[in-house]
């Protein structure tokens, strides 16, 4: 079956999406992600959506993009106005997961929170501690995180082990520990509309 439909996304989402093209048997729908890196630079997000999207311009009959604005301040959907895609809802993927209204809760609560989700407590080491020096420089740790309070892990599968790690995410930064199950949230719903859609198209 001809790949008619494209979801680009961020690679911090692969594993979910990829299990609900599987899990749907979404045929026409192809992934393929950004480097997850563009997390920690979210400035750079919006020109590497806008330069994909030329490379990929007449392959695809419909594209979505798999990202929240994700700290592009309104760039990234500049872009997708240009290209005629849509995005996920809201301002961060934490919030696609957790859901919009409890994520404007969770910030108005405590807005000294660092979230976690399943992907980030895998690669905790690679994203967080290596990036910000923790590993050479522990004593950094104070300085980086002085103004947060807590660890929110979002979680998208139940997973034990996981949440050990996650804990142990907390521990390591020094602040306190919650843990809320938002399984994959808007995420499937959103992307469902958008690959239903695009099949009936």
């Amino acid at each position: 079956m001809k790949k008619t439909s494209l979801v680009l996304a961020c690679g911090a989402l692969a594993r979910e999406l990829l299990a609900l093209v599987e899990a749907n048997g979404w045929e026409h729908i192809d992934v393929e992600c950004l480097p997850v890196a563009l997390h920690a630079t979210p400035r750079k997000i919006a020109p590497a959506v806008d330069a994909r999207l030329k490379e990929l311009a007449g392959r695809y009959d419909h594209v979505f993009v798999a990202y929240a604005d994700c700290g592009t301040t309104g760039a990234l959907d500049r872009v997708l106005e240009r290209h005629g895609a849509e995005r996920l809802p809201g301002t961060h993927c934490f919030a696609v997961y957790a859901g919009l209204d409890e994520w404007d809760a969770m910030q108005a609560d405590e807005a000294g929170t660092f979230y976690l989700t399943d992907f980030f407590v895998r690669h905790f080491e690679s994203l967080v501690v290596e990036p910000l020096g923790l590993d050479r420089h522990p004593e950094l740790r104070d300085a980086v995180f002085g103004n947060y309070r807590r660890v929110v892990y979002l979680s998208q599968t139940n997973d034990p082990g996981l949440l050990a790690d996650a804990r142990a995410c907390a521990r390591r930064l020094g602040l306190a520990f919650e843990h809320r199950r938002t399984g994959n949230g808007l995420l499937a719903p959103v992307v469902t509309r958008f690959a239903e859609s695009a099949r009936v198209a």
